[in-house]
């Protein structure tokens, strides 16, 4: 055969064999996510699919708060409900918070604490009404849904916090991911995995792994008490649905239960030691990287702060400000400090505010907690930054509010990386000596600095790590073998035993 045919032939395998990896590689993913603080972390996972040439097309509702309509790296499919979630009005966790730190500053009484808890059941319920509302839109539009299947999706990728996408992704017959550490019935190893509550803590207390036998007795009452609302308040809503559009003969919970990969948004350098399944994947910590140089007005600001250093202060995405009057009595603290202050704060201006003191509606957080002159951060546990702070090596001053955060910061309390306060017994006395504490002495930095070492003793980052089983599932089109029986068991007696 002549050279020039032997060379035209060498680039057409070149080409052919090139044309085989993009297409073994590149999928298409269908993306439902919850919208909030856990669209900081979806979006980064979107943006990693994107980076390797998958197409995304994220499904949001028309009132989202933080999904955008437009994006470089994914298409959207927005739909439209009669209302908006409660989750997705920017005042809806700031009404919340208000309700309970007033109850707990009262002493919470018991029969106030039953009306606050029976009111917070009722906004569940809606809540997960609402969000079933994007199911029915979609099933019922079949011109949408014929297109979804033309579309040839090769999975679903869905935050379970609103697990609606398990109804789509069913209907369509693609295999599902959860990129997931809260579910419908709390954390999610209870509805994947076995969960002793003699030694696994259940969401919504906060208790060590080392329990008494009374916090034992508490913990399975807790155990049992998600496990009712779960079925009594949130499974009815979505079992209506199934029973609608796919028959009797099945069960919402365990269409839930039977998503082929669960990315656990976990590492157990954080979480408590427990049982876990195969298809389980741990991926905490997976939104950190190595920080970006502050702007040139940060930079100087920091710098201004000589050999004391800054403290960082963040309430997370989800809550603009605490109530003025605890407000002034940190802001009354922080003045007290030799430390530059740096506070994410988008509400009223607190009085008795320092000269030392740098006011931001936003600010690079990931950035400022990797800067070598910090010294602490004042957190309100939110996952995120729990993991950045670990990640980073910052000791954490707590000041849990809402969900899982006393919770997320007891268990760092409990490795010695962290001091705790309850915001509604806050003085500013109290809370200058707890900053004091932690910054000036070297117990919570070296606990925090070996959390930080065992955290990245890793072989390869959990990013990396989730988007090789996403794109594993796409490969083998599920991954059905990893997946136990016990997610056919008529009941969930299995996960305390």
């Amino acid at each position: 055969m002549p050279r020039g045919s032997m060379d035209i032939l060498s680039r057409l395998s070149l080409l052919t064999f090139l044309s085989f990896l993009t297409t073994a590689w590149s999928g298409k993913v269908l993306v439902f996510p919850v919208d909030g603080s856990h669209w900081v972390n979806m979006n980064l996972m979107i943006q990693g699919l994107h980076s390797r040439g998958h197409e995304v097309t994220v499904v949001r509702t028309a009132t989202s708060w933080y999904v955008k309509e437009t994006a470089p790296h994914y298409s959207s499919l927005t739909i439209t409900i009669p209302e908006a979630i409660c989750i997705e009005k920017e005042d809806f966790f700031v009404s919340f918070l208000v309700k309970m730190l007033a109850i707990k500053k009262e002493g919470g009484s018991p029969m106030a604490f039953l009306s606050f808890y029976w009111e917070m059941l009722g906004t569940l319920s809606i809540i997960h009404q609402q969000a079933s509302m994007v199911g029915v839109q979609m099933l019922e539009d079949k011109a949408l849904m014929q297109k979804l299947r033309d579309t040839k999706y090769d999975l679903v990728l869905i935050d379970p916090g609103l697990p609606v996408g398990v109804l789509v992704a069913h209907a369509l017959g693609l295999p599902t991911v959860f990129n997931v550490r809260w579910i419908t019935s709390g954390e999610g190893h209870f509805v994947v995995a076995p969960s002793p509550t003699s030694y696994v803590p259940t969401s919504g207390v906060a208790l060590p792994d080392k329990m008494t036998f009374l916090q034992r007795l508490q913990n399975t009452f807790h155990y049992g008490l998600n496990t009712c609302i779960d079925k009594f308040v949130v499974c009815p809503v979505y079992d209506r649905l199934v029973e609608k559009y796919f028959g009797s003969g099945l069960s919402f919970y365990h269409m839930l239960q039977a998503a082929d990969i669960w990315l656990m948004r976990v590492d157990f350098v954080f979480e408590f030691p427990r049982p876990t399944m195969p298809n389980i994947v741990y991926i905490g910590g997976f939104q950190c990287k190595p920080p970006s140089p502050l702007s040139a007005e940060l930079e100087d600001f920091v710098q201004s702060s000589g050999d004391h250093g800054f403290i960082l202060m963040s309430l997370g995405t989800l809550v603009k400000g605490l109530p003025k009057e605890i407000t002034s009595k940190i802001a009354a603290a922080f003045a007290q400090l030799p430390q530059k202050i740096i506070w994410r704060h988008a509400g009223e201006r607190p009085d008795n505010l320092g000269n030392n003191t740098l006011l931001l509606k936003w600010l690079p957080q990931s950035d400022l907690l990797g800067h070598p002159k910090i010294k602490a951060f004042v957190s309100h546990g939110g996952t995120n930054g729990i993991y950045e702070s670990i990640y980073n090596g910052v000791p954490v001053v707590g000041v849990p509010l809402l969900f899982d955060q006393p919770e997320n910061v007891l268990r760092l309390e409990i490795r010695g990386a962290a001091k705790v306060l309850d915001v509604t017994q806050i003085t500013t006395e109290s809370f200058r000596d707890t900053v004091q504490e932690v910054v000036n002495n070297p117990f919570y930095r070296d606990n925090m600095k070996r959390l930080s070492s065992l955290h990245r003793d890793q072989p390869m980052h959990p990013l990396d790590t989730a988007l090789f089983w996403i794109e594993f599932v796409m490969r083998n089109k599920g991954a059905a073998h990893l997946r136990t029986e016990s997610y056919k068991m008529p009941c969930r007696a299995f996960a305390v035993l």
